[in-house]
């Protein structure tokens, strides 16, 4: 009787998922709902019932599953299977132009079909489904690793856990997590009524609602997700984009309405211009129209340059400006020093966002500008760019506007401010003294771009920076649980659930976090520890030349100024910089102390061994047309090979782009190979093979 009983229970469960699974898709995917939410709630109450009696029941996929797991310890990494790419961007419809003229002289055609859909203002992700199950979830990351936030994304509902129609074995689709603009306020109407900080705009919302560790979190918050692209896929799918998005929605992925098919370029410009003028109406914010090639099959002809398609691009709209007063204008210390203005404004809704504080860049341009306090102002807001100040309404002033003054001190220190030759801005030299300078050295060299340290944010910095605990930056690998435990916010009462005395005090979590952060953080590759110093203008891009060419950091500090301005890349300014850095003792000391601690100091070899571009020593320079330079040597790793930065007889070829130097000079005379752009293109493409019938010289 009991087996008959579990029977009829599992059979009641499967047809309740069915029932539930197709009433959601009705409801967050159609927006056209067939039952009342107290029909719904029913069907979901009666199978939380089931489930409560019968846990085996229990699949991964029951919509029950939603409302989040328990929290998990850390993120893991996904490794995309195909790479998740940036786009190209058009700003102008010379732009437009000029990328469709340059997509027709590849495919050797200029009437194709274009696809256009908004440009949704969120968080990219990765979705894999099995069987028609969802298995896997992943944030875009670098575009080849992401984050693995499953748990997470199975908490929205607009994402289908099972699919119905019919589906391949195994595929991906990517698609764009956001928050709408009623969910975003209501949500910061909430915590302001819980006392808690609100949040400054959706889209910041939407990315940090789905990297919460706790998926009960995510569960809380007003996300939605639209599906745009198939990933990979095994088995067989449509070759053209409009078809896909259409297949992809009778399985039940919720892909956008308003999606369009055109024959041609005139019909994109005017369906771009319906998105600009009807965007300020959406309840979700969209920064422009993505443009795709309707032909699947072009793709691949088309190809990428960098890590940007050539069959897609995006036309950003303009940034959007909005008019509000400005109270006043304030200056903070930067982690170099630099003393930078800014302003404080009356609170003003812009660019999907509310902004009370926007960037005034430097005393020159404040004067330039003629912006003074108290004058009505023009505020810029686009994406995730900092808000800017365009500049003053003139015809609006009353005559008790107030001009800008640089002080003549620090703010945090009280040092006499400099300002050295041919410079813009101010600075304080007390680089040892100054807490504000310490606060934000710190904050940055925990930052995802230094050693990433999970935990060290700006509260966290500012904490251990202000109450002495961290005063150099190798400070924190030195740092215990004592060390912790003797400041009260890394302190936590016991809990008997735990096994733990009631009244006693332990380290929190938090403080666990920090120290275990701090430790993965010794294995960051050498670029980003050469940035995480703050060495004045020394940028990452800047840091990973330095890297390549040194290979390790003592080789650096021992380099003279001639021997850092021969690296490419790197002119006079910072090598000076470097020089001077380099030449401080108590630098040196720092460097030495990190070395101690176990960060790490060497360049790893990281080209695969087996690439294409194997065995082959190559050097770029000169600017190219369809990607930077950087771009270019990143391409050649990726390959297996070698990027050199000066050119000797062991190098296998020059890549020459427009003012290339003396590089191109001296590879004529040692008789190098040199290739043009389209030739180095075909051997990221062939291989060595292509340098016997690659153009150039």
């Amino acid at each position: 009787m009991a087996d008959e009983t579990q029977y009829d229970a599992r059979l009641r469960s499967e047809e309740l998922r069915s029932l539930i699974n197709y009433h959601n898709y009705r409801y967050y995917v159609l927006d056209d709902p067939e039952v009342s939410d107290d029909v719904y709630d029913s069907f979901m109450n009666e199978l939380r019932e089931i489930e409560t009696e019968y846990p085996e029941l229990i699949t991964p996929d029951s919509p029950t599953q939603r409302v989040g797991a328990e929290p998990v310890a850390a993120f893991g990494v996904v490794e995309h299977r195909q790479p998740m790419l940036s786009l190209s961007n058009c700003f102008t419809d010379d732009d437009l132009e000029a990328w469709h003229r340059r997509t027709s002289g590849l495919l050797g055609y200029s009437d194709f079909e274009l696809v256009t859909e908004p440009k949704v203002d969120g968080l990219a992700v990765s979705l894999v489904y099995e069987d028609g199950k969802f298995v896997q979830g992943a944030t875009r990351g670098d575009g080849r690793q992401g984050e693995d936030i499953t748990a997470n994304l199975r908490t929205i509902r607009s994402i289908p856990l099972s699919l119905h129609g019919e589906y391949p074995q195994r595929f991906e689709v990517r698609g764009e997590v956001y928050m709408t603009k009623s969910g975003f306020e209501q949500m910061n109407e909430e915590r302001a009524e819980r006392g808690e900080p609100i949040y400054a705009n959706p889209r910041n919302s939407a990315a940090g609602s789905v990297r919460q560790l706790d998926p009960r979190i995510t569960a809380s918050r007003p996300l939605h997700v639209y599906v745009y692209q198939l990933g990979w896929c095994e088995g067989e799918f449509p070759q053209r984009h409009w078809e896909i998005l259409r297949w992809l929605s009778g399985m039940g992925f919720r892909t956008h309405p308003e999606s369009a098919l055109h024959a041609d370029m005139s019909e994109c410009r005017e369906r771009i211009g319906w998105w600009d003028e009807l965007r300020e109406r959406l309840d979700y914010d969209i920064d422009g129209v993505v443009i795709k090639v309707n032909d699947i099959r072009a793709w691949d002809e088309l190809g990428v340059v960098g890590r940007e398609p050539r069959w897609a691009t995006a036309f950003k709209f303009p940034p959007q400006q909005r008019t509000t007063r400005l109270k006043a204008i304030r200056v903070n210390v930067g982690r170099t020093g630099a003393i930078n203005p800014y302003a404080e404004l009356e609170p003003v809704f812009v660019g999907g966002a509310t902004v009370s504080q926007a960037s005034l860049h430097n005393e020159s341009d404040i004067h330039r500008k003629d912006i003074r306090e108290g004058d009505t102002v023009i505020v810029q807001r686009a994406g995730d760019v900092i808000p800017q100040v365009v500049g003053p309404v003139t015809s609006l002033r009353k005559g008790d506007e107030r001009e800008f003054e640089m002080p003549k001190t620090c703010p945090a220190c009280d040092t006499a401010l400099v300002r050295e030759p041919e410079e813009v801005a101010y600075f304080c030299p007390n680089t040892e003294g100054c807490p504000a300078q310490q606060r934000r050295m710190l904050e940055h060299f925990g930052s995802r771009g230094a050693l990433d340290i999970e935990g060290l944010g700006e509260t966290r910095a500012a904490l251990l920076s202000e109450r002495g605990v961290v005063k150099r930056l190798s400070d924190l690998y030195y740092l215990g649980e004592d060390d912790l435990f003797a400041l009260p916010e890394f302190r936590r009462k016991g809990d008997r659930k735990r096994g733990e005395e009631k009244d006693q005090e332990y380290l929190s979590e938090e403080g666990r976090n920090l120290l275990a952060g701090i430790e993965k953080s010794k294995s960051r590759p050498l670029p980003n520890v050469i940035f995480g110093l703050g060495i004045r203008h020394v940028g990452y891009e800047t840091a990973r030349l330095l890297a390549d060419h040194f290979r390790s950091m003592q080789s650096l500090l021992d380099a003279s100024d001639e021997e850092l301005q021969d690296v490419e890349g790197i002119g006079p300014t910072v090598a000076q910089s470097l020089a001077a850095w380099t030449a401080e003792p108590r630098n040196r000391e720092l460097v030495e102390r990190l070395a101690a601690a176990g960060v790490t100091m060497e360049q790893e070899e990281t080209a695969p061994a087996d690439g294409k571009l194997s065995g082959l020593t190559l050097v770029v320079t000169g600017t190219l047309d369809t990607m930077s330079r950087s771009q270019a040597e990143e391409r050649i790793r990726e390959g297996g090979g070698k990027v050199a930065s000066s050119v000797s007889k062991k190098t296998s070829a020059v890549v020459a782009g427009a003012s290339p130097g003396s590089k191109l000079q001296r590879a004529e005379k040692l008789g190098v190979r040199v290739l043009d752009e389209d030739g180095f293109v075909q051997l990221l493409e062939q291989g060595p093979a292509a340098l016997e019938e690659t153009g150039g010289e």
